[in-house]
């Protein structure tokens, strides 16, 4: 982690699936998840299935009403697995009318072993998921796949008034990944990056297309700023020593921009969940 700007992310361990329903871990999961949106989850027993983190959310809707998993996609249910596919280049360069990449089927963006740059999950849905979690089943070997992190609260104060004021406006469409479908009549959305209140984002940049001018000015002043020198100051990074297998991040989704740099290990495989969908409108 850098440091100046870097949070010390808070840490939990769970030495057995019980753990998933005990009160007391409950509440200090959510508690943490409320206050600063980041925390990582030291499993100390074998669980291949995510049982722990099955029944943790199960736990979290019960007794902290947090809402359930959204499914991925029209395909594909709430939990996935996040393994690289090697050829995403050939895939991504075919035609969409071959069987073997049509869209219930194309690997999503964090299923490659690309370098996946800032953005947060399901910036394409009209209502985002509040939080995410990753769990770490192999983690990369071969010195990729590293993991960072960036809080809005750190990195909005380096816009411009005028550009978290437009925004905040709904002048974006914003296109669902075809491998993201889940009803053949929503292929976007038009809505704000920011939320009303400016402090929650959903962003992407290759799926977001301004509608107008000072729309376009206010995205491309938030795209200079994530490359900027100060957002990198402001990152953190966890790379596979910090976040080993066994390990879960659960990250709240519209607080915290995430990345990925390239993935080296193909044997590197994450399993990916995320759940209480709300308005962004806010």
């Amino acid at each position: 982690m850098n440091d100046g700007f870097s949070t010390q992310i808070q840490q939990r361990d769970a030495n057995e699936l019980e753990c998933s329903h005990n009160t007391k871990h409950i509440h200090q999961v959510h508690e943490i998840l409320q206050s600063q949106g980041l925390l990582k989850i030291n499993l100390k027993f074998r669980d291949e299935s995510s049982n722990y983190l099955t029944q943790l959310i199960s736990s979290l809707n019960k007794s902290h009403n947090h809402g359930l998993p959204i499914t991925h996609s029209s395909t594909r249910g709430w939990f996935w697995d996040v393994r690289p596919q090697f050829t995403t280049t050939l895939a991504r360069s075919s035609s969409n009318s071959s069987p073997c990449f049509s869209p219930g089927n194309l690997p999503a963006r964090s299923e490659t072993s690309e370098s996946f740059p800032w953005h947060t999950d399901c910036s394409y849905e009209e209502h985002p998921p509040s939080f995410f979690a990753l769990q770490v089943l192999r983690a990369d070997t071969c010195g990729g796949g590293t993991l960072s992190l960036m809080e809005l609260a750190r990195v909005l104060p380096l816009l411009s008034a005028t550009a978290r004021k437009y925004l905040s406006k709904a002048e974006y469409r914003i296109t669902v990944p075809p491998e993201f479908v889940k009803r053949d009549d929503q292929q976007f959305i038009v809505g704000s990056i920011l939320t009303n209140t400016g402090y929650g984002l959903r962003f992407r940049e290759d799926i977001i297309t301004p509608l107008t001018t000072s729309g376009s000015e206010a995205f491309e002043e938030l795209k200079n700023m994530l490359r900027s020198s100060e957002a990198r100051s402001r990152t953190i990074s966890l790379s596979p020593q910090l976040l080993p297998s066994g390990s879960i991040v659960l990250v709240g989704n519209r607080r915290w921009l995430h990345a990925r740099n390239e993935v080296r290990d193909p044997k590197r495989h994450l399993r990916r969940v995320r759940w209480d969908a709300k308005s962004f409108e806010w």
